[in-house]
C-alpha cells in the first residue's frame, strides 16, 4: 500500500485515485499519521458484500443434489499400522 501525505495527495488527486484502482488501497497521513485509506470502488464493493457462510458454502456446492454415497468404517477404532 503506498502511503501518501495529505498535502501530496490533495495535489495529485487524481493520480491517487487510478493508484487505487490498479494497484490497490492508498494510504493517507497527516503529520506522518494514518488518517485515511482511498479505497477502489471495486475493493470497497468486496468489504460490503459479505462472503456467505460456510452453511451456505456447502449448500450451494453442485455435489449437493449428486448421488455421492460416503461410506466409513461404524467401529470405534481403526486398525493402523506404526
Amino acid at each position: 500500500m503506498r502511503t501518501w501525505q495529505l498535502q501530496e495527495a490533495k495535489g495529485k488527486f487524481s493520480e491517487v485515485v487510478k493508484s487505487a484502482q490498479s494497484q490497490g488501497p492508498q494510504n493517507i497521513t497527516v503529520h506522518g499519521e494514518p488518517v485515511a485509506v482511498l479505497l477502489s470502488r471495486r475493493d470497497y464493493l468486496k468489504l460490503i458484500h459479505p462472503k456467505p457462510g460456510f452453511v451456505d458454502f456447502l449448500r450451494s456446492s453442485p455435489l449437493v443434489r449428486s448421488d455421492l454415497k460416503i461410506t466409513r468404517e461404524q467401529t470405534h477404532t481403526r486398525n493402523i499400522k506404526l
